[in-house]
């Protein structure tokens, strides 16, 4: 038994999670465009060198700071020691005995930094250190000579020298002990400096730097924002066009400005579209051609066979006909693929021929058209750069023209000839000629000239359209002039060598 629940209710505020989740995946609402990735990445850069030359300059200005502390306390101590060592008591002309006598004279003829500090100690019985010192005031929060605690860590430390961590200021301090003289004290000569301020320079050197970078770091924004547009300008345009391209309107261009890649990117594109319009162009022109000369032969079966009775006689001529325009629309159907074929690149395959064997051959096979007055009338010599199946097709299709132009016995002469750097071949005719309104229009397809007498043949006006084609694809031409005497001249004129532009 199946039990029919009650009706489930939708809550329209309440929300997938699902669509939530695939809405919030949504690459398009989380795309970033090039334009911003460059300019973050250029910021990252910057702002890490700016950074890394900031931190490195406040590094190379502590260590300048701590060599010269270093070095003023070695002088100081220096001079000290010699003083020690050499000086003598001006008033009694000897050398010192008294330490307390020894310090007071040198501190009375020392002259201090304004951050450094000489103090003389001299140890009393049963307490701290007594203080020698010079009556000045040092720009410091808490000085050595009023820190007891500092003076005695100082005057206990077993060490020359080394760095006293207070929390009213650091001290570097260098010592030297003052031997005693004749039972005397113990003494020693301290020189204390006050690092603070030269600290403070530097780190306000760090900070001018880190505003500096700051600023450098917009001016790079701003520059970079500008910059990143138009170098990918082009790009944009690439996106644009390509968004905008149809079947019908290929037309659409970029401009070429520059030699960059940019540039370059530009001119492959435009390349592209001009082989898509070309492409596009013959897909439509084929079908277009397709279906207007096929529409006719079609028709003309479809009346045969509605209208075909039940007489064998009738029968058998309706098939006839039947075939006769199948056969017609299957050389259409080959003409118009070859045509097509004429947009490809390997439409055309050159290999050295000898013109005079091509020449002959053509002649050859030319004579078995119709019984005409057939003559070769001079051969080229040496080799050329052609398609020998390509250009035998196109001569015998001319051939064929003045077959279907000329009646039986009169004259259709072949033959080549050298024209400078060019090759010409030709075919001509006896025949009624072309008048100069058609020389143009009896190469279009589907076209024929008006004025051409004889057997108009079953073609469907495509066989001089494809011995341009064949003549263009070698990079040369098909002309026509009058042949002296009466008739017409068909000429192909083509490269010995084809350039590479063309291959």
């Amino acid at each position: 038994m199946t039990t029919t629940g009650p009706p489930r209710t939708t809550d329209p505020t309440r929300t997938d999670p699902t669509t939530d989740r695939a809405t919030t995946a949504d690459p398009a609402r989380r795309r970033i465009s090039a334009r911003v990735r460059i300019l973050l990445w250029l910021l990252f850069v910057m702002a890490v060198a700016l950074a890394s030359v900031a931190t490195t300059t406040r590094t190379f200005l502590l260590r300048d700071v701590d060599d010269r502390i270093n070095g003023l306390l070695a002088q100081e101590t220096g001079e000290f020691a010699h003083f020690e060592e050499r000086g003598l008591d001006p008033e009694t002309g000897r050398p010192f005995t008294d330490p307390d006598r020894l310090l007071r004279v040198f501190l009375e003829r020392q002259y201090a930094d304004p951050d450094e500090e000489l103090v003389g100690l001299v140890a009393r019985p049963g307490g701290g250190p007594a203080q020698i010192v010079q009556p000045r005031d040092l720009p410091v929060a808490l000085s050595l000579h009023r820190d007891p605690e500092a003076r005695r860590r100082i005057f206990g430390s077993p060490d020359a020298s080394g760095v006293l961590h207070r929390p009213e200021g650091e001290i570097r301090w260098a010592k030297v002990a003052v031997a005693r003289a004749g039972g005397a004290a113990e003494a020693a000569f301290v020189v204390a400096f006050h690092p603070e301020r030269e600290v403070a320079r530097v780190n306000e050197v760090f900070r001018v730097l880190l505003a500096i970078s700051g600023v450098a770091l917009l001016l790079i924004t701003g520059i970079g924002w500008v910059v990143a547009g138009r170098i990918l300008q082009p790009v944009r345009l690439v996106r644009t066009a390509a968004a905008q391209l149809t079947e019908q309107d290929l037309t659409r261009r970029i401009p070429v400005r520059g030699r960059d890649d940019i540039a370059a990117l530009a001119e492959t594109f435009n390349g592209m579209l001009d082989r898509l319009e070309r492409a596009f162009a013959a897909q439509r022109r084929f079908v277009d051609d397709a279906g207007h000369e096929l529409r006719t032969p079609i028709t003309i079966v479809r009346g045969h066979l509605e209208l075909m009775g039940d007489e064998p006689a009738e029968r058998e001529e309706t098939v006839r006909l039947v075939t006769d325009e199948l056969d017609r629309m299957s050389r259409i159907v080959e003409d118009l693929l070859l045509l097509a074929k004429a947009e490809r690149p390997d439409f055309v395959t050159p290999e050295p021929v000898q013109l005079a064997e091509l020449t002959a051959d053509v002649f050859v096979k030319a004579r078995t058209l119709g019984e005409r007055d057939w003559q070769l009338t001079g051969t080229a010599d040496g080799e050329a750069e052609l398609d020998p199946q390509r250009i035998t097709q196109a001569m015998v299709q001319l051939a064929q023209n003045a077959v279907q132009h000329t009646t039986t016995g009169q004259t259709i002469r072949i033959g080549s000839r050298c024209a400078g750097p060019r090759i010409e071949l030709y075919v001509a005719d006896s025949g009624p000629g072309v008048q100069p309104q058609d020389r143009e229009l009896i190469f279009e397809r589907f076209r024929r000239g008006t004025s051409r007498r004889g057997a108009r043949g079953s073609g469907a006006g495509l066989g001089l359209s494809i011995v341009r084609a064949i003549a263009e694809g070698h990079g040369g031409r098909v002309r026509l002039h009058d042949t002296e005497g009466g008739g017409a001249t068909f000429v192909l004129t083509l490269d010995r060598a084809r350039e590479e532009a063309r291959t």
